[in-house]
């Protein structure tokens, strides 16, 4: 392919971000909900540097000059993401400023600065600060006796220079780093507006010199650091995997700075020490004009108490029926097969799947992936109970997953006590599959019962992220989900199956094989179309293909949330769209036309390369003619969708769908036509 048919990847991930900033001067989102949009531009900013740009860097340093799909070097790549992140961040800061800001204070929510503190409010800080914050602060000196300390990723930081010991001796420098324990925002019990805060870092620095003898600090500004994380390390021995990931956690403790932000106002001859200290270059320093790290608009501001008009409106998902009609989840899986479309659909009938299961005399073995999982997992505490009541339950955990990988390696030492049968993920591959099995004991034999899913066994994100699921005790699929763990977890291989398809040996394959066949469609003058919704679209092969099949007439609708490093310029009938909305779309859904025999198909994978070729994944079909039609009718509003979707230009830049009667927000009519209450009894 020429560099002109590819976008590269870091950069279209950069537009994704710079879509979901704009939600937060959306007017259609609530105020507080607006907020918790800057936050997530915070934290994907962070996740960018630790991984990818952490990546890149360490290419340049390993003198990697290999091009990637767009024919991009390493250092062309960073040339260009270094000014396409400040030109977000400068976009990110006048926002709040100008914009969200002034919104918080005319609904009564201020932030005081230090300088417009009056004196009550001086002296309950002072208060605050001897009683609540003073105890948890470890200051700590840097001179040449005590050498500067490896300092935690992302946490903020006070750098302070202090004034000499003694006459003719130079100004000292130190260090505090701030509690994680406390809250962000120090709020107010007294002062203009429902609500009043001011920053710690701000109550921190007002009462330093307490932390110094006295001694008030020349300069003083907080500071943050994120590190590379993308480290490589050893994963084809599955018996040293956990001991390796163990590792490669202490080893993010120490990985180069790759980015240092500060404020705009901080002062020279501090930085330069911080700077030195660091090891960070000029083009990793970031001047913010603004509170460091956004993050606090999720964790506190969101849930500040009556303000639930600036919040949207809570609802309660939708339960099918037939899970009350029926008491046992095993009679309604058995009188009809089940698609769930969460969060509108409740998430309860997969917990309650596995909970049954645990507690059901008639449940032989329960085996299941699992990727990333709450805290207090309710599916992770039913397979220890099952195991703990001698049935046999079977867990393939992937420790890999990244930043989940402590949990999911405690998860694992936890449900090998309770007698599961614990695998910590294939050799070389990532399981990223999400499917459960549970065999039971019936009249007429053993009989498997199924979910297959798009997104992970999170009770937590199953309301935040939109997926969908498929409960089925259909027989072949039954027999395929049988093959798949045995093979996984026995060779670490995976088979050709009946009605299954897995990576990495047969979904790109399939995936290659149903565009031909629509291809073949168009030039025959059958009807040809595709409609493809994933997180990201990269691998070049696959899109090679899209582009070939758009050429001999096939209708393409593509909706990527995320990244996608394909074009549109010059092909009418490619279309691509993206959903940011109150929900995260996670949902990977694919419709082929096949000359009107639609064939429709949910799956774990994205159609990149690391998906189709690095990791174990699934695809499976929806058969039922009902849920086909969910499915489809699910695509079909997101492809109206007039008020949450973004349009690909030619250029390759993204706007706003322009709004047209009747108005639709996908995502909202799902909540609208599901409103009903969710429970068992």
């Amino acid at each position: 392919m020429s560099k002109a048919e590819l976008f590269n990847r870091e950069l279209s991930w950069i537009q994704f971000n710079s879509r979901v900033l704009d939600e937060a001067n959306n007017p259609d989102n609530p105020l507080l909900e607006r907020g918790k949009f800057l936050s997530i531009c915070a934290s994907n900013l962070d996740e960018f540097f630790m991984v990818r740009v952490g990546s890149l860097m360490q290419k340049v340093l390993s003198n990697d000059k290999k091009e990637d799909p767009a024919h991009m070097t390493p250092q062309e790549q960073l040339d260009a993401i270094f000014p396409a992140v400040r030109k977000l961040v400068e976009r990110q800061y006048e926002l709040l400023s100008k914009e969200y800001l002034p919104a918080l204070s005319h609904a009564g929510i201020h932030f005081v600065a230090p300088k417009n503190l009056s004196s009550a409010q001086k002296k309950w800080l002072s208060s605050y600060f001897d009683e609540q914050v003073l105890p948890l602060l470890t200051p700590r000196a840097i001179d040449d006796r005590r050498p500067f300390p490896l300092l935690t990723a992302r946490v903020l930081h006070l750098a302070l220079l202090l004034p000499p010991a003694s006459r003719g001796d130079a100004l000292r420098m130190a260090l505090i780093p701030l509690p994680a324990s406390l809250p962000r925002v120090t709020l107010l019990p007294m002062g203009e507006g429902k609500v009043r805060g001011i920053f710690l870092e701000e109550v921190v620095a007002l009462f330093a010199s307490r932390l110094f003898g006295g001694a008030q600090p020349v300069a003083c500004f907080p500071f943050r650091i994120t590190r590379n994380t993308d480290f490589v390390y050893n994963d084809s021995d599955a018996d040293a995997l956990i001991t390796e990931m163990q590792k490669n956690l202490k080893k993010r403790k120490w990985g180069h700075v790759v980015r240092l932000e500060v404020p705009t106002c901080a002062e020279t001859r501090l930085l330069t020490r911080l700077k030195r200290y660091l090891d960070v270059a000029d083009e990793g320093i970031f001047f913010i004009p603004g509170p460091l790290h956004l993050d606090f608009f999720m964790k506190q501001i969101s849930s500040l108490p009556d303000f639930d008009d600036f919040r949207f409106p809570p609802f309660t998902p939708y339960l099918d029926p037939v899970f009350r009609e029926e008491g046992s989840i095993f009679r309604a899986i058995r009188k009809e097969e089940i698609l769930l479309n969460h969060p509108f659909d409740s998430f309860d009938p997969v917990v309650r799947l596995i909970c049954e299961a645990a507690e059901d005399p008639n449940v032989m073995a329960i085996k299941q992936t699992l990727y990333r999982v709450s805290g207090k997992s309710p599916i992770v505490a039913a397979l220890a109970r099952a195991a703990r009541a001698g049935k046999q339950v079977t867990v393939l955990i992937e420790v890999r997953a990244r930043f989940d990988e402590e949990n999911n390696i405690n998860w694992c030492h936890s449900l090998e006590k309770a007698g599961c049968h614990v695998f910590y993920g294939v050799p070389k591959l990532k399981t990223h599959s999400k499917i459960t099995l549970v065999v039971r004991k019936e009249p007429t034999g053993l009989r498997r019962y199924v979910h297959l899913g798009t997104g992970n066994y999170n009770d937590v994100t199953a309301k935040l992220y939109t997926d969908m699921g498929l409960l089925t005790c259909d027989d072949v699929i039954g027999r395929d989900a049988g093959a798949f763990f045995n093979t996984v977890t026995g060779y670490g291989e995976t088979a050709p199956m009946e009605k299954l398809i897995a990576a990495p040996d047969h979904l790109r394959k399939a995936v290659k094989r149903l565009i031909k066949r629509e291809i073949e469609h168009a030039e025959n003058g059958q009807p040809a179309r595709i409609i493809a919704k994933m997180n990201s679209l990269v691998d070049p092969k696959i899109i090679k293909l899209l582009y070939k099949a758009a050429d001999a007439g096939v209708e393409i609708d593509l909706i990527i949330r995320g990244i996608c490093c394909l074009k549109t310029e010059g092909r009418e009938n490619l279309r691509v769209r993206s959903i940011v909305g109150r929900f995260l779309e996670h949902t990977r859904a694919f419709v082929f036309e096949n000359g009107g025999e639609r064939e429709v198909y949910l799956s774990s994978a994205d159609w990149m390369p690391r998906n189709l070729d690095k990791r174990v994944e699934l695809m499976f079909p929806i058969e039922n003619e009902a849920l086909k039609n969910r499915v489809i009718a699910s695509l079909q509003d997101e492809l109206g969708d007039t008020m949450k979707a973004w349009e690909m230009k030619k250029n390759g830049d993204y706007r706003r769908v322009e709004r047209e009667m009747p108005l639709l927000n996908s995502q909202e009519a799902r909540i609208l036509g599901h409103a009903q209450p969710a429970s068992f009894d």
